[in-house]
């Protein structure tokens, strides 16, 4: 089972529209999205991570958009999202809202690409049937339930949230401060100085106005664990964050390395950290893309 590498370089971007499909200037302060929708082309679902946004996906939408219609929403529960209906938010609960949205836009499949928490639920969307192709960025859910291994990252996300708690009562001075955004770039990101002020904001600002970040945290705790990965019939593309500080590849990443079919590919993404749009959004369109055109002509990109 082997792991390739990839080292592009990244360059600066351009801000997305936002859902309808009209491009808005961008703003000193980043405002709630109830979802990212722009170009055309084959149909693209973009997923947040946990206490993220689709402000993450805003520099990497705008590459797509160029040959695919990107729709990026927010979870229920998290800022620009609907609210969660529920005491206990899982990774279940999520997929039965996105597959809402996507049969309110007709998509019967698409192509999915998520981060993190939105790599999980995109791998339930995949056995729901509803994937062409699916893309894990960094993915969450590496675990098995009632594990050690678990209950780190439950302790650990339980630490984050006492800090948001803080950040909570800090207001503006956590979202605009420098030395708290770079803090936050530090769990997100390994090259702090590619990340904008305005895309450091929002990642704050997003954490800040989380109301599903406790019921996640325990919803998942309870929930039934990730299924075994190799039976996943989609063509599936890992990418995995090099410095990724939040589920570090050694203890979480494992288990995908181990279950995926061994036709998925398995890419080291040199040099970024666990939101690696943020840093590097040409590096990881190209990615995303390169899978979603190798699936037209049934080919494998390597």
């Amino acid at each position: 089972m082997t792991m390739s590498s990839d080292t592009s370089q990244s360059s600066a971007a351009d801000r997305s529209g936002t859902t309808p499909r009209k491009t808005v200037a961008p703003a000193n302060k980043a405002q709630p999205i109830k979802a990212l929708h722009v170009g055309s082309g084959d149909p693209l679902l973009l997923l947040h991570g946990f206490m993220m946004s689709p402000h993450c996906w805003e520099h990497t939408a705008t590459r797509l958009s160029t040959q695919c219609e990107v729709f990026a929403p927010a979870f229920a529960g998290h800022w620009g999202g609907a609210p969660a209906d529920n005491r206990s938010v899982d990774v279940h609960t999520l997929a039965d809202r996105v597959e809402e949205q996507l049969d309110d836009l007709g998509w019967r499949t698409c192509h999915i690409a998520g981060n993190s928490l939105g790599g999980q639920v995109g791998v339930e969307l995949a056995r729901r049937g509803r994937a062409r192709t699916l893309t894990l960025i960094a993915p969450a859910g590496g675990w098995h339930a009632a594990s050690f291994t678990q209950l780190r990252i439950s302790t650990k996300f339980l630490a984050l949230a006492a800090l948001v708690e803080i950040g909570k009562r800090l207001g503006e001075f956590a979202v605009d401060n420098p030395i708290a955004q770079r803090v936050a770039l530090l769990a997100l990101s390994k090259n702090a100085a590619a990340v904008s002020r305005r895309d450091a904001a929002a990642a704050i600002t997003a954490a800040l106005h989380c109301p599903a970040t406790l019921p996640m945290i325990f919803g998942n705790i309870r929930a039934p664990e990730q299924e075994d990965l190799s039976t996943l019939q989609t063509p599936v593309r890992l990418l995995l964050s090099e410095y990724d500080r939040i589920i570090p590849n050694r203890v979480y990443a494992r288990r995908y390395l181990k279950e995926l079919p061994e036709s998925a590919d398995r890419i080291l993404v040199n040099g970024v950290g666990h939101v690696p749009m943020l840093e590097a959004p040409d590096r990881i369109a190209t990615l995303i893309a390169e899978h979603v055109y190798a699936s037209r002509n049934r080919l494998r990109a390597v």
